[in-house]
Formats: structure tokens, sequence, C-alpha cells
């Protein structure tokens, strides 16, 4: 079985300053052993964000390896930082209501 997480980068703060008003980032990761299957991007931009994806399928990445790595505020790749921390439910900037 496999997680998708998806995130719109249209609330991120680097999105907004960008004029980014649509764009999504997906990870498709194996529920079994964490590790990240693949990845998908959408929206202006979405180019510079696959070479991180594709440096961690290639070194066989799970999804807490995306969660730890440090990304810079405001970025478009902290997109891949979020949503993997939504996979674990708890994305930093992101509110959940109760």
């Amino acid at each position: 079985m496999n997680g998708l997480i998806h995130l719109n980068m249209s609330f991120k703060i680097r999105a907004a300053t960008q004029g980014i008003k649509h764009g999504l980032t997906k990870l498709i990761i194996n529920s079994e052993n964490d590790r990240l299957l693949g990845a998908e991007f959408a929206g202006k931009r979405a180019g510079s964000l696959v070479a991180e994806a594709t440096l961690a399928i290639e070194m066989g990445a799970v999804a807490k390896d995306l969660e730890l790595t440090i990304h810079p505020h405001p970025t478009l790749s902290e997109t891949i930082m979020e949503a993997a921390e939504m996979y674990y439910g708890q994305a930093t900037h992101i509110f959940k209501k109760k």
C-alpha cells in the first residue's frame, strides 16, 4: 500500500511573492517502509523541485529523510519537506483545525 501526500503550493510565502497561485507537490511513499517511490510537481517553477526528488529516490530515501533535510525559508523546496511532514501528521506551516 502506498501513501499519496498532496500539498497545494498556493499558501507558501515564496509562491505568493512570485505570483504563483496554483501548484502542487505530491509525494508517493511506500507505507510499509516509508520509502519515497515517486513525486509529482505542477505549477510555475515546479521544475526546480525535480532534482531533490530524483536524488531522494535514487538514494533510497525515506519520508523522514525529506522531513529532516534543512530547506531554506521562504522557498518552493519547503513544499517537499512539508509534504513529508504531512505524511507523519505534523506539518510545520499548516494549521489543522481541531
